[in-house]
């Protein structure tokens, strides 16, 4: 299950950076870039002995649905996609 966890997390990430830079609302990149820190089991160690916050499973997985509907619904992430392969070609 830790390995689905980093590849999930590394999946949101790169959704926040392809909308960072490819498209054309770079605030709600960066917004799922900071919002994948919560998939990242080190990030949420640290906040959990930091703060005390632990972030129950169930938030993670609304929020991962949301991020993965807003990214394939409303961000149109294939078209973005098709913006950088044309970038790096």
């Amino acid at each position: 299950m830790r390995i689905a966890g980093w590849i999930f997390a590394i999946l949101i990430l790169a959704i926040g950076l392809i909308n960072t830079f490819w498209g054309n609302d770079p605030g709600y990149g960066i917004f799922v870039i900071l919002t994948s820190l919560v998939f990242f089991k080190p990030a949420t160690n640290y906040l959990t002995t930091k703060t005390g916050i632990v972030i129950p499973v169930w938030v993670k997985v609304i929020l991962a649905l949301l991020i993965l509907w807003t990214a394939f619904g409303v961000a149109e992430l294939f078209d973005k996609i098709e913006l950088m392969v044309k970038d790096f070609a």
